[in-house]
């Protein structure tokens, strides 16, 4: 059987149509439709049925979406302890982190890294979902997080503390608060989506709390809008800039942690151990300076 048309056969299922399959196996369309027909035909059964422009899985396409899913996580399992045999300090990481990481903070840190280690090339991988490391989707996390995956290795860089944090030009205009007992007096950019049910925001913001007229869903946008002066921002600290103030912290809002990850089979590999050494010492001084 063609582990070509197994991989393929998962991305349909996952994708439900051919153009998401071939995307996300990096072939063309006509190629993922010949290996699926060629796939069917030598099963001798439908595993799809199409249903309104989809492609819908057959119970014999259900119980083949099993088989195929043990057969991915065997190669999965083989490539990674291939791969942490290879002890050579050279070659490709793959290195998952939130946008605001990559935005603010990774380029200086991994130009730094580059120019120390130049036979290392980081493939910076930008999501604000956690990737799947056992897949190979990554080689190396930065999460923020209370407490990482049990069966991920890393360590913990940094704890993170959420602040009010305002624009010069705001404060001018309306004061400066000195604590949690003054945000009565200002409006505070007001979150939107699952992010108004995050437990910072239920922590510092009550009923009565004055909040803008624009609300946000993404805490990296609400940095922007607070140092284009619509309110204060609460904010956690990797996300403090130029052009922000941060005024005080907030006592009563848990705080979380920076970890650097990866899967225990490839923390002895060279080029990962140096990659994740390397951001562990660098990254708190990055955030420091902002």
């Amino acid at each position: 059987m063609d582990w070509n048309a197994i991989r393929i056969f998962l991305a349909l299922c996952d994708s439900g149509t051919l153009a998401g399959a071939a995307d996300r196996t990096g072939v063309s369309h006509a190629t993922a439709f010949r290996h699926m027909a060629a796939l069917e035909t030598d099963l001798g059964t439908r595993l799809f049925d199409r249903v309104k422009g989809r492609y819908v899985l057959t119970d014999a396409g259900r119980e083949m979406q099993v088989i195929g899913q043990s057969i991915a996580r065997s190669f999965d399992d083989i490539e990674r302890r291939v791969a942490g045999r290879d002890m050579g300090a050279a070659g490709i990481v793959r290195l998952t982190a939130p946008r605001s990481f990559a935005d603010l903070h990774l380029p200086d840190v991994l130009a730094r890294f580059a120019a120390q280690h130049p036979e290392i090339t980081v493939e910076l991988l930008v999501s604000n979902q956690e990737a799947n490391m056992s897949s190979r989707d990554a080689d190396v996390a930065l999460r923020v997080a209370h407490a990482p995956s049990d069966h991920l290795w890393g360590r913990r860089i940094l704890g993170i503390a959420w602040a009010i944090h305002g624009a010069p030009a705001y404060l001018d205009a309306y004061g400066r608060p000195d604590g949690p007992q003054d945000l009565a007096d200002h409006r505070v950019i007001a979150p939107a989506g699952p992010l108004a049910a995050h437990p910072a925001y239920r922590a510092a913001l009550d009923k009565a709390q004055p909040l803008t007229a624009v609300h946000s869903d993404d805490l990296a946008n609400i940095a922007q809008l607070a140092r284009a002066g619509h309110g204060l921002g609460l904010l956690p600290d990797d996300l403090g800039q130029p052009g922000l103030e941060r005024l005080f912290p907030l006592p009563d809002v848990p705080e979380n942690s920076l970890w650097v990850l990866t899967h225990p089979d490839l923390r002895s590999l060279p080029r990962v151990s140096l990659l994740m050494g390397y951001l562990a010492r660098a990254l708190p001084a990055a955030l420091t300076k902002t």
